[in-house]
């Protein structure tokens, strides 16, 4: 892989990875309602959802499932019911650890999962193993599986880096927002973007 190629790479995940969407308000909800070291279960399991995906789509795989627009639909339809499932949860928590006994918590398998119900995460995937993996320059790779090795590591960063710096955020607000109804406010407000998340995966 060129050193263009990289930095265009690095400029993507930085984009892609840091902007808002379900994974960084999840990350931001959990530690502000549980705690950083259990927001970080969940922090940790992005990126290991996103690198089998990844691995996935690299194979050509993802891009055979998403050609059946059954499957695509499959898909989306469950990424935005997820979404909403979590949004509604989450709108009714007005204390800390209140979100426990309705069952909001993610678990590790769970942040997994939910990367195979990103449509966002699948097009990125599939955009990455198109235009780093398998081709360079516009041209076929001569070295699929280091440039698919590479993506990998660089994604795996950015996407647990991006999390933590989310939910190191939101246990720092943990004891501000515990005052009044602070927090019921901020739990609705992430529920919208998570909300504005499921509408846009329904346009694309």
């Amino acid at each position: 892989m060129s050193a263009d190629e990289f930095v265009a790479l690095l400029t993507l995940a930085t984009a892609m990875s840091f902007t808002p969407g379900p994974n960084t308000t999840l990350s931001t909800a959990l530690a502000v309602n549980f705690g950083l070291r259990r927001a970080l279960v969940f922090v940790s399991a992005v990126p290991v959802g996103w690198t089998l995906l990844m691995l996935l789509c690299g194979l050509g795989l993802g891009g055979l499932l998403l050609a059946v627009p059954a499957a695509r639909g499959a898909v989306k339809a469950g990424g935005i019911a997820y979404l909403l499932w979590l949004a509604w949860k989450l709108s009714h928590s007005a204390q800390l650890g209140q979100a426990d006994e309705r069952r909001l918590d993610v678990g590790f398998w769970q942040g997994v999962g939910l990367q195979f119900l990103n449509i966002k995460a699948w097009m990125l995937a599939l955009a990455l193993a198109g235009g780093w993996v398998t081709s360079a320059h516009g041209l076929p790779a001569t070295n699929p599986g280091q440039r698919l090795a590479i993506v990998c590591v660089v994604m795996v960063v950015f996407a647990w880096s991006s999390n933590f710096s989310y939910a190191l955020v939101g246990s720092v607000l943990r004891r501000w927002l515990a005052q009044g109804r602070r927090l019921l406010w901020f739990n609705r407000a992430m529920a919208l973007v998570l909300v504005a998340t499921a509408a846009w995966m329904l346009r694309v």
